[in-house]
């Protein structure tokens, strides 16, 4: 049993984590913070959990030393606190943008600021274990990915490794309110976010660096929100270098991720949900990928689906976990999605 602490547990994300980390055989929950709700019960921001989560909210001031600490403040305070909390927790999971870029420069280029440590970039093993499952069996400091850039990533990741890809890709993603945060203001209030489809980011989204690190393409995104207020999905748009009929397509896909037990192939020719929904996967850890051929020409649609605040975000943070301290990769990670939803 290892000792876990979740800073920044009063958002949606830290919530998530509560939630999977109370159920979680492996892992003692000691700590969740908050700066706003300290000494206020966990289940008063976090209904979901009465009678399940018996914690009150901690000072970030109060911390102890824990096994794990899992960051999950708002992005950019993540690079202010994350050398301090070094002393707190051998092991540090950040599920902020603040440590998914190497570079300085290009961390500044998306987030239109400078990092304010530097000196950690490239020292965090990127979270997504789909990708680099072996370097996180080692590794004391885990940036998780964002949810658009995990979707799009696993959707690219098995055609551009094939080579079959031609390089300039155009990622097309749509996500529920629950991705802009708890703190997110009036334009993701109930009144105007209904009815909506608002492209809140028509080019150069924070996530297409992500993507082009992790796939090695030449991405172009842009992103809408849409009504729902969980999921993700991601419309990837791009031309092969080799005619490829669907049963070879298929073939590459599921060598891939025939290991995997959080991804499933899904591109059936019938039914309600015969290609990624991210309605089926609320609540799971499960990223489903899936594609359609135009028949006769070079282009692809590869599509993708998740939870942005599980396989997005905690999930997957667990799913770490997991692989770092060698144990099964579902442990407290089974829940399957809801159906109906």
């Amino acid at each position: 049993m290892i000792r876990a602490a979740v800073v920044g547990a009063s958002g949606y994300i830290g919530g998530e984590l509560v939630r999977i980390l109370t159920g979680h055989p492996n892992v003692e929950l000691s700590a969740a913070t908050s700066s706003r709700y300290a000494n206020r019960r966990v289940d008063s921001v976090h209904p979901n959990l009465r009678s399940i989560c018996p914690l009150t909210f901690s000072h970030p001031d109060d911390l102890e030393t824990y096994d794990v600490i899992f960051l999950a403040v708002p992005h950019l305070e993540s690079m202010r606190q994350a050398p301090e909390l070094f002393e707190h927790g051998k092991v540090v999971i950040d599920l902020t943008a603040d440590f998914r870029l190497p570079d300085e420069e290009l961390f500044r280029r998306y987030y239109e600021v400078h990092h304010e440590a530097p000196e950690l970039l490239g020292q965090f093993v990127g979270g997504l274990p789909e990708l680099s499952r072996e370097a996180l069996r080692d590794a004391d400091r885990i940036s998780v990915p964002g949810c658009m850039a995990t979707a799009a990533i696993l959707a690219l990741h098995p055609a551009a490794a094939a080579g079959v890809l031609r390089p300039e890709v155009s990622v097309d993603a749509r996500t529920g309110s629950s991705g802009s945060g708890m703190s997110s203001g009036v334009a993701d209030s109930h009144a105007e976010r209904t009815n909506m489809l608002r492209v809140f980011a028509p080019a150069g989204h924070r996530h297409e660096a992500e993507i082009m690190q992790a796939t090695g393409l030449n991405v172009r995104m842009i992103a809408t929100g849409v009504e729902a207020v969980r999921g993700v999905q991601v419309l990837c748009r791009a031309e092969l270098t080799e005619s490829l009929d669907e049963k070879a397509l298929r073939a590459i896909y599921r060598e891939s991720y025939a290991d995997e037990p959080f991804v499933r192939v899904v591109a059936q020719r019938r039914g309600i949900y015969r290609l990624p929904e991210p309605k089926i996967l609320s609540g799971s850890n499960f990223c489903d990928v899936g594609f359609a051929l135009h028949p006769g020409q070079p282009h692809v649609l590869l599509i993708a689906a998740l939870d942005n605040l599980v396989k997005g975000g905690a999930g997957n943070a667990v799913q770490c976990l997991n692989i770092r301290f060698r144990w099964p990769e579902r442990l407290g990670l089974e829940f399957p999605g809801l159906h109906p939803n």
